[in-house]
């Protein structure tokens, strides 16, 4: 009977961990709260350009080249399926302003969109900390 209780004590500790674990990656909370762990909001930046391409990149995620006066610079927006919610709406040979923060993606530096201004439209992708949009209500 000891055994069975220890067993199941175990157990219910290893669940507990793999879900607040799994939480936490899903939201990008492995920098002690402050902040996704791909994100930081102190480095972020202003960029203008036109758009020149737009493809599916990793993970079903929307990336955009953007051709800026100091060269072309790979945007990553995010899930499509958040863009689609959303009817945010880009094409080649758009102008855009984009705030973000540079990261790693895959071996490659990409700016992390947290907004884009085309004309009158604003597409918010994260919030002011840098918590992506799609990541869930009342969880950031």
């Amino acid at each position: 009977m000891t055994n069975r209780v220890v067993g199941l004590s175990l157990a219910l500790a290893a669940s507990t961990l793999v879900l607040v674990a799994g939480d936490a990656v899903a939201q990008g909370r492995m920098r002690g709260g402050q902040g996704p762990a791909n994100y930081s909001v102190a480095a972020e930046l202003t960029v203008q350009g036109a758009v020149e391409d737009i493809t599916q990149g990793p993970g079903q995620a929307t990336h955009v080249m953007l051709k800026t006066p100091d060269g072309t610079l790979e945007l990553a927006l995010g899930p499509t399926w958040y863009q689609t919610q959303k009817k945010y709406d880009l094409a080649k040979g758009d102008q855009i302003d984009v705030i973000g923060a540079k990261s790693k993606v895959d071996g490659r530096e990409v700016l992390l969109v947290r907004e884009i201004k085309k004309g009158s439209e604003t597409m918010t992708f994260r919030d002011a900390k840098g918590f992506p949009m799609w990541a869930g209500r009342g969880r950031r």
